[in-house]
């Protein structure tokens, strides 16, 4: 039988067709009220898979632009009642409902703050599409399944598409326009190989750098989530100070490495674990230990760190 779950993992790559199709207006327009307002800082709002989202976003924005991305603790706005101090910032609102009140909370701070304030959204009208000053349907369509899969894609491109558009970048708007195709070949790779060395396990690790980071966390959500087994996001570099003190023996771990500079430091890392015979799997053909991922190479570094999700889901 097969699951609401998975019929919605297989949707993406229309989900992120229709969206690209319908909202090229939004993103241009977004992009142009970037750079009339040349923010000093981004700041995200979110939780959850959406948070992870908004994490990716972090990166590329960090990556392409040079500009400091901070999340924002929802509990600033209800819980403790700060007045934010926003004026030279944009910020970025993730969210599938758009209706959780401490994210809607939050946004409306930030914009009375004095922050330009976008959300990205898949329900509108919505709280949180009223609160900001822009609202972007990421237009996943409807989401049933409890584990987020296609909205999680969908922030992501629609926050890559607007930053393609303020930073005048081509090279990231062709990796954004051929996402559909993709993905469609992504949902073709057989990552199979992962399931028996996870059927007696308690935990595993799941390792990234950079935007790949953002990966490993929403795949060490989804674990918990629908599998109900423990497991912990680390960039590649952490791991090794403080948490590797407990891989041992066939202990479980799956490194998101995507076609970027941090690629070799990823394998080096999975070569060091499994040597403490750790049960190491790699998107990468770098690492001179370990199992290959089969992985899509999409022609750019950040979206080839997406493209990843697709056959963890």
């Amino acid at each position: 039988m097969t699951t609401l779950m998975r019929q919605e993992i297989d949707e993406i790559p229309d989900a992120v067709a229709r969206l690209l199709d319908n909202a090229n207006g939004d993103f241009h327009e977004a992009g142009e009220r970037l750079k009339a307002r040349d923010p000093a800082v981004i700041v995200t709002i979110a939780r959850g898979s959406s948070d992870h989202a908004a994490h990716f976003l972090k990166y590329a924005i960090e990556l392409q632009t040079g500009l400091p991305v901070a999340s924002l603790g929802p509990s600033l706005a209800s819980i403790y009642q700060t007045k934010l101090r926003l004026d030279r910032a944009a910020a970025f609102a993730v969210s599938q409902s758009g209706k959780s009140p401490d994210i809607v909370a939050l946004a409306e701070s930030a914009r009375r703050g004095g922050a330009l304030t976008f959300s990205l959204v898949n329900t509108l009208p919505s709280p949180l599409g009223e609160a900001a000053n822009h609202a972007i349907n990421i237009q996943a369509g409807p989401e049933k399944a409890v584990a987020a899969t296609k909205s999680f894609v969908n922030s992501i491109v629609a926050g890559l598409a607007i930053l393609a558009s303020w930073s005048r970048d081509e090279a990231l708007t062709r990796a954004v326009d051929t996402l559909p195709e993709h993905f469609d070949k992504a949902l073709a790779l057989d990552w199979s190989a992962l399931l028996e060395p996870l059927k007696s396990a308690d935990s595993l690790y799941m390792l990234g750098r950079g935007p790949a980071l953002a990966i490993a966390a929403e795949a060490a959500l989804k674990c918990k989530e629908t599998c109900e087994l423990h497991a912990e996001a680390y960039s590649s570099a952490e791991v090794l100070h403080g948490p590797v003190s407990i891989v041992g023996r066939d202990f479980p771990v799956v490194a998101f490495a995507a076609r970027d500079k941090a690629e070799a430091s990823i394998a080096g890392t999975v070569s060091k674990l499994a040597a403490s015979n750790a049960t190491c799997f790699i998107t990468s053909d770098k690492a001179t230990a370990g199992h290959r991922l089969p992985f899509i190479a999409t022609g750019h570094p950040i979206t080839d760190a997406l493209a990843l999700i697709v056959p963890y889901y």
